[in-house]
């Protein structure tokens, strides 16, 4: 693929998308299989970027897994990571350096970990702040607050750990998913309110798979118990819904009907509920338990919403392309996260947004998006070596107008074969049908 992708227009969008597996839970699933007792033959998970710096790193640190047919098999260890010197490289993947960087703190051995320069630009102060209440010794190797990580054997016996919430919920869910490695009752309090909730609840859901359940008190307080997880034998990943919302967008902007497979009502992430979304702005929304469709009539306007987002903070990038084609100021707020995120996710998306003609108003957590009466064509979007802004801003394409996505392989993140599955749905004559 070239370092531009020019996307023609696009009059209408309809078809059927098979999801990628879940991010969020394929490398949650690739630690808990590590750390478990027992063989799991994992099915659907993700094959990306991510997964594959995370599966580098399950192997340097001692975890056997081995690929069958679309499967993979992860021999568990039981516990702790077996080798205990290793140098990881964990590239842009801030559910691997986070959920690693807790579980390398309670394996009792000398590690180092460092990504790409955007990782190391990253916060991760608040988790390094709550493993040294646990006793973990883990230094900076450059500027404080922020990888890469030089940790050291843990000393200490604390039962009580508290980590701050406002920033990233990954913080919460690394200490969880490794709390059992410290063999005893462990307590995790929230300082603060807890941000992205659902992607806890992801990690709480996954956890009692693997035999250990955790004690919850609101969003404050977690009661790790002293146990060790077990293989469940085999697990599948659900599609993934952050994914979902750029297929589901395109059957709102294009008419649709738009369906995608791999999620649906009994999914265990929150990004589904972008649904709910889709269908406050005006579009129809059906559910199955695997799968989700979207349409919007012919004569039909999406309609601007003001919303928190704190329960959606990928899905939420898409709702503020979707504010292009609404007819109204679209406000999405309680999204600071998106500032720590592969890149300032805010300014990004206000920035280019505005390549496109639309007015933008930004702050600290919200964004306010007012769209311009004709979109601008030809506009080159630039992506931040982000997956997410390169998918977003390809949905431009149903609005009229030619766009120009640069560097389109920051997609192979999470989903490499985005473009050919979104250029599929793409209707490039005809109009509305329904």
């Amino acid at each position: 693929m070239s370092e531009h992708l020019d996307l023609p227009v696009l009059a209408g969008a309809r078809g059927t998308v098979r999801l990628p597996g879940s991010k969020s839970i394929s490398n949650r699933v690739l630690l808990l299989s590590a750390l478990a007792s027992g063989s799991t033959l994992v099915k659907g998970l993700l094959d990306s970027d991510d997964t594959r710096v995370m599966l580098d790193a399950l192997h340097r640190l001692g975890v056997k897994w081995v690929r069958e047919g679309d499967n993979t098999r992860i021999e568990g260890v039981g516990g702790p990571f077996p080798v205990k010197y290793a140098s990881l490289f964990l590239g842009n993947a801030g559910t691997a350096f986070r959920s690693l960087t807790a579980a390398c703190a309670m394996s009792g051995g000398d590690y180092t970990l460092s990504g790409v320069p955007r990782m190391h630009e990253r916060p991760i102060g608040d988790l390094v702040d709550a493993l040294r209440q646990a006793g973990a010794q883990i230094d900076y190797t450059e500027n404080d607050g922020f990888p890469p990580l030089h940790v050291l054997p843990h000393e200490g016996s604390a039962s009580e750990i508290s980590v701050k919430g406002n920033v990233s919920s990954q913080y919460l869910t690394g200490l969880l998913l490794s709390a059992p490695l410290l063999g005893r009752e462990v307590r995790v309090v929230v300082d603060g309110e807890l941000i992205s909730k659902p992607y806890v609840e992801i990690t709480l859901n996954l956890m009692k798979r693997y035999g250990i359940e955790v004690k919850r008190e609101g969003w404050q307080r977690f009661t790790v118990p002293a146990a060790t997880y077990r293989s469940p034998g085999e697990i599948e990943v659900e599609g993934d819904a952050s994914s979902a919302s750029y297929f589901l967008a395109a059957g709102a902007i294009g008419h649709g009907p738009v369906r995608v497979e791999g999620v649906g009502r009994n999914s265990i992430q929150g990004d589904v509920r972008f649904a709910e979304a889709l269908a406050r702005m005006g579009a129809e929304v059906g559910f199955g338990p695997n799968w989700i469709e979207c349409r919007l009539g012919c004569a039909d306007k999406l309609h601007a919403i003001d919303l928190d987002c704190n329960h959606i903070p990928d899905a939420a990038m898409t709702l503020a392309i979707l504010a292009l084609f609404a007819n109204g100021t679209t406000t999405l707020t309680n999204i600071a996260s998106w500032r720590v995120k592969e890149t300032d996710r805010i300014k990004a998306m206000a920035t280019e947004l505005r390549k496109l003609g639309a007015k933008v108003e930004e702050g600290a957590d919200f964004i306010k998006i007012t769209p311009p009466g004709k979109l601008t064509p030809n506009a080159e979007i630039d992506t931040y070596d982000d997956h997410r802004m390169a998918m977003c801003f390809s949905l431009v394409a149903l609005g009229g107008v030619p766009v120009r996505i640069n560097d389109p392989k920051c997609v192979n993140k999470t989903f490499p074969e985005y473009f050919e599955k979104f250029t599929g749905i793409g209707q490039t004559g005809g109009g509305c049908t329904l």
